[in-house]
């Protein structure tokens, strides 16, 4: 992750995702790309977004995960794969949840919607804190037969931060 959450990234995160200011994805997009592009990391076969549920995402208006993957695909030539990952329940916020509670929240809130063809996948969201989404979608594609499974983010909460909305 190239960036702790807090001020004033934070603040550039939640006006993105709560308040629709869609060039802030780009801008967060564009930043990610430029670290990854400079790490000498494996590249994965594909970018997968994080999910939202259909409603969620309906209220939103967009998918902020998926937002932030596109400079990053394009700059690094890696494909996007928004449907092969979706998010078959509707989950509370975690916002405000502890980790126990943000474990327990996304547990078999993920399935694949196909077999995927892919050996290493990365998985994209705009924010790492406990982990516990990541860890939840690792799991379904491990059991899916996929043999690396990347996290990549914009930035990385502190341990014990809860951000607020």
């Amino acid at each position: 992750m190239p960036f702790r959450y807090a001020y004033p990234l934070d603040h550039l995160v939640r006006d993105f995702k709560y308040h629709g200011r869609l060039a802030y994805g780009r801008v967060l997009g564009t930043l990610l790309a430029d670290f990854l592009a400079a790490e000498d990391l494996p590249r994965p076969d594909v970018l997968i977004p994080v999910p939202l549920f259909p409603a969620r995402h309906r209220d939103r208006g967009f998918n902020q995960a998926y937002e932030i993957a596109r400079p990053v695909a394009d700059r690094l030539h890696i494909p996007i794969e928004d449907r092969l990952c979706s998010r078959v329940r509707a989950t509370e916020d975690q916002t405000t949840l502890t980790a126990a509670l943000r474990r327990r929240n996304v547990r078999r809130a993920f399935a694949l919607t196909r077999r995927p063809g892919a050996r290493h996948v990365a998985i994209l969201d705009d924010v790492l804190t406990t982990g516990s989404t990541v860890n939840e979608m690792t799991r379904v594609f491990k059991r899916s037969g996929v043999r690396t499974v990347s996290v990549w983010a914009v930035a990385r909460a502190a341990p014990s931060y809860v951000p607020k909305v």
